[in-house]
């Protein structure tokens, strides 16, 4: 018999790695640890992820009298401290664009003041899945 005789196929199979979850659904569990934090504070949340041809705005909720904006950055690794570094002035003008055109189909409440805040959510680089390690920071008004 040679050396090089094949062996029959192992009945055991080798451990597959945990899957690392898609973009699109980390970006999902940020957005829905960030719709439960602003009800957590009494916000009724009025639109997640309204969208029309010129962007997307992740949350807009009703704190009282107050319309806001939420933009929901969330990342599951360390290239940012706080993910709300990624927001950049551009994206920051494309949510006050959006937005009035968000009032302009719905004029059915007066708002006393709108307000532009950035919900970050940082995820075990790890486990991103794990929702009870995640850091949740809220940053109001960052744009008025």
């Amino acid at each position: 018999m040679s050396e090089n005789a094949s062996r029959p196929p192992s009945s055991r199979q080798s451990p597959t790695p945990r899957q690392r979850p898609r973009t699109a659904d980390i970006g999902r569990l940020g957005e829905d640890l960030a719709a439960d934090h602003v009800r957590s504070l009494g916000w009724s949340v009025l639109e997640r992820n309204w969208r029309n041809r010129f962007g997307e705005l992740d949350l807009i909720a009703a704190d009282g009298d107050e319309l806001v904006v939420v933009e929901v950055k969330t990342r599951a690794s360390r290239v940012f401290n706080d993910p709300f570094a990624a927001v950049t002035p551009l994206k920051l003008a494309r949510m006050r664009r959006l937005i009035r055109q968000w009032l302009a189909d719905n004029r059915d409440r007066w708002w006393s003041r709108i307000r532009f805040d950035v919900i970050s959510v940082q995820l075990d680089p790890r486990d991103p899945t794990a929702v009870d390690t995640a850091i949740v920071r809220h940053h109001r008004s960052v744009f008025e």
